[in-house]
Parts: structure tokens; sequence; C-alpha cells
């Protein structure tokens, strides 16, 4: 059989799913935002949501490790409009409660297709238009949505193949292992030893979890991470608790806090590190065991903030390690025995149990095969304009948070450009918007995604090949802090850099 006929065999037995004026891939803390949006700002537009998983959350959903919480206040990671009531650090199941309220409030329900798995995105200059192609995950089936206008909410985790080492002789271990993203629902870790490897936010709060009921919890780490014991309830919302404020005002009030603590932080980190350095150490040193070696395993050999922080609501983490329930080792594996691991000092830590809390993969826009006008694209070598869409795609944005600040502070600001940006396509009668190159952008230096002086994490590092340049110029940059984006991105330029037509 021919390519084009097996082509046109494909087609005929893809059912035609429908049209809608907005698509949105994902249903988690990004998709169900930008749906609120759609709907506050444009009522009369039809969209849709496409989620692969069987439920809302993204994140929220697939994370069912130990003690799964946010390492962000909610008062900034919730939405704008969405007052977050209760504490600040929540568990993962209070952050779905939340987004079923939104989801509930909006009548969002009927406009999220679940277990649709988006296999394949197509532009078509002749009919103005996206073509995805799904899978429906509970019945094989295939469909074919269309739409005027992509909106990628999918997060940037590759949820199904986790970021594992190899290790020597991971197949004579005798126990268990598991990686925080795959977590088995019959794990059972009461009164057993367990080895964390890796200093990460995950490792912050799977430790303190798991060493509620194991026999002891033992931290791997190659080097230190930096940490800070955020209080789980805000000191000033304590404040606030007596005057019976409405909640709104009790959420604006918190999350002007938090924004002015994460914005010094972030400042502080770039403009003087020694000093957010001195502050961080210093901060910790108190809640740790007598005769701890802080130097060793708790100072890191980074700037801060060149990495993520982690985040210890309540300091519980040290809480653990004061009981005699957690402990830290720094050191590198050797090889694993039958028994647990040996590391190259010659130290042999037992475990039953080893959870590899050593990150994920990025999957640039799901790694969904994109095509415009039948070429393939490659996001490599292609251009961010402001952070929110892609040079040389038509008719596309993208939500990415950040990464010292609360994911969604940067998704309300996206949403506020792309509405912008569709009212004035409404305006000038323009059915497509699509990033190019100003004639003065010709030279311009295509600059990794992430800086590595900025931000350098291993995740980061290891996608950098795949994953979609910056200039050296507005408006082809992007990884700004929250102080300068809602400065900047509320008054950006929508027709500086970007091409409209009919």
């Amino acid at each position: 059989m021919t390519g084009a006929a097996t082509t046109e065999r494909s087609r005929s037995a893809t059912g035609d799913a429908g049209h809608v004026d907005v698509l949105i891939v994902g249903a988690g803390v990004s998709g169900i935002g930008t749906a609120h949006h759609l709907r506050a700002r444009f009522p009369d537009r039809s969209f849709l949501i496409l989620e692969a998983k069987e439920a809302r959350g993204g994140t929220w959903w697939t994370h069912r490790f130990p003690g799964a919480r946010s390492d962000s206040d909610l008062f900034t990671y919730g939405y704008r409009h969405k007052p977050w009531r209760g504490p600040s650090i929540a568990a993962g199941d209070k952050i779905l409660e939340y987004l079923d309220e939104v989801i509930d409030e909006d009548g969002l329900a009927d406009h999220i297709r679940y277990r649709h798995e988006v296999t394949a995105l197509e532009w078509s200059s002749d009919d103005h238009r996206w073509t995805a192609q799904v899978t429906r995950t509970d019945t094989g089936e295939q469909l074919r949505f269309t739409a005027d206008f992509l909106w990628m909410c999918q997060g940037y985790y590759n949820h199904d193949e986790p970021y594992t080492p190899e290790w020597p002789g991971t197949e004579r271990f005798e126990g268990r292992m598991v990686h925080p993203q795959a977590w088995p629902d019959d794990l059972d870790h009461a009164g057993k030893r367990v080895l964390v490897i890796g200093s990460g936010a995950t490792a912050a709060t799977v430790v303190p979890a798991m060493a509620e009921t194991a026999a002891h919890v033992t931290m791997l780490q190659r080097s230190p991470s930096y940490w800070f014991p955020a209080p789980t309830v805000h000191e000033l919302a304590t404040m606030l608790e007596p005057l019976d404020l409405p909640d709104e005002w009790v959420h604006e009030i918190l999350r002007r806090t938090y924004v002015q603590q994460l914005d010094w932080l972030a400042t502080t980190g770039l403009e003087d590190p020694e000093q957010l350095h001195q502050f961080l150490i210093e901060t910790i040193r108190p809640l740790l065991p007598e005769g701890t070696d802080v130097e060793k395993h708790f100072t890191p050999r980074y700037r801060p903030w060149q990495q993520r922080i982690a985040f210890v609501p309540d300091g519980d983490f040290f809480a653990a390690m004061r009981e005699g329930k957690a402990s830290v080792v720094t050191d590198e594996i050797a090889e694993f025995t039958e028994k647990g691991v040996q590391l190259s000092s010659g130290e042999v830590i037992e475990a039953d149990i080893v959870v590899t809390a050593t990150g994920f993969n990025l999957a640039p826009f799901g790694d969904i095969p994109f095509r415009t006008d039948g070429e393939p694209v490659d996001f490599s070598r292609r251009v961010t304009w402001r952070g929110l869409m892609i040079s040389g795609v038509p008719n596309m944005a993208y939500a990415f948070g950040y990464f010292r600040h609360s994911w969604t502070l940067r998704v309300d600001l996206v949403n506020d450009v792309v509405g912008r940006i569709l009212e004035h396509m409404a305006e000038q009668g323009a059915t497509t918007v699509v990033p190019q190159l100003r004639p003065g952008d010709a030279d311009m230096p295509l600059l990794p995604w992430s800086d590595p002086e900025n931000f350098n994490p291993g995740y980061v590092m290891r996608s950098q090949d795949r994953m979609f340049k910056q200039g050296d110029r507005d408006p082809w940059t992007h990884m700004h802090e929250h102080d300068h984006d809602r400065r900047v991105l509320p008054e950006a330029d929508i027709t500086d850099g970007l091409a409209y037509g009919p």
C-alpha cells in the first residue's frame, strides 16, 4: 500500500470531533486558569480543554508520593480571581479541591474532555486553523478536532518518563526502588529503612512524610541545596483572623505580602548573593541537630536561586532530623548492592526501599509533533516571543510560569497579554497572528532558553538542546522575574514582532 493510500485510510478511520474557536491542551492549573479567562473575557467564544489523564489537576493529579504539597505559597500559586482560603502551604488534595471549585463556579466541566491524548498538531494556512489528532486512551478511538487558536497549557513535565540516573548494580538490589512520579499504591514503608536519593523539593517533601512511620529515612545527596523553613500559616494571617475581614481582602493582603517576600529573595539572590547565602544558612542552623556539619551537608556550591530553594513548611524536615527519624549523607553512589548502596567513601547504606527523587525530564509542548503547512516544527530552532508565543508558529500561545516565584503569577499575566492579542485580532478583522523576527533581528544571536548563570538545575540543563531559544533583545526574551513582568507585560506592544493577517 502506498504512503498516500495509508494516510487516506488513516484519515477515514478518524472521527471528526468538531471545531472550536480556542483549543486548550491540558487541564491542570494553567489550562483551568486559561479557561476562566476565556469565559470571563470572551463569553461568546467556544472552547474545549483536552486532557490526556483521567482527571483534572496535572501535577497535582499525577503526584501521589507521601506528603505531596505545594512548595510555593497558595496565595500566589492560587489564581488572581479566586481567593485562597486556608494555610499558605497545603497538600495536593486541597489544591485539587480548589481547582474543582473553579471548574464548578465557571461551569467548565462540560468543556473538558478527559482521556483525550493529543498525538499531533498541524496548522493549515489555507484553512486558517489547527487540526489536533487525538487518541481516546480509554477506548482507542481516533478523533480529529479543529480550532482557530491553540493554547498549550500542558506544563513542562514528562510525567511518563521521569529522570533516573544509571547506577551500577541496580539489578542486584533486593529491595524496592520507586520514583516519586510513579508512586505505587501498594507501597508500605512503615517500619522500613528508606533511602531517598536527591535533595530537591521532592526529597524535602518525601523525607519528613515517610519519616513519620518508617524505621529511618536517609537522604543521600551529591551536593547540598538551599533550604528555607517557611511557616505553614503566615504570622500576618494569624493577625488578620480576628478582624473577620472578607476573604478577598485577606487573599489580596497575603498575596501582596508573599510577592514582596519572593521579590526580595529573587532580587537579593542576583544583586547580593552573599547576603542571601548567609541569611538562608543562618536561618536553618538553629533548627539542625547539634553537631551537624553545616558546611558539608547544607552549604551549596552555587549562588542562591541558581536552583530552586527547598521550602520546608514549619521546618518539618529538620524536626525529623532532630528526632533521629531522618539523616543526611553527602556522597556519591559507587554501586548498588543486594542490601542498599555503597558510596564512593566506602560507606554502605542499607535500605528496604530506595526512592529516586532525582528529578524529571522536560517535555517541550508535551513532546507533541507540530507541523505548519506540512513541514515539521523544530522548536529548538525557534525563538520565544515574550515567553508566550513561538516565532513562525501561527495562532498558538503557551503558558509557562516562574521557577523562582509561583507558577500561576505568570500564567495570569500571560492570559492578559493573549487576551489583548485576541481582541486586537477581532478589531483588525485578522484571522492569524504569528511572531516574526523584525529586519533588524536577522543577525540576532540565538541564546539558550535558560542562561546557566541565571538558572541551572539538572532538569533544565538536560533539556537545553530540545527547548526553544531566546534572543538578546525584546520581545524575544523570557525568564524574567515577576517584578519585571508585572510592569512590562501589561504594557507590552502586541504589534512589535507580531504579524497579523486576514
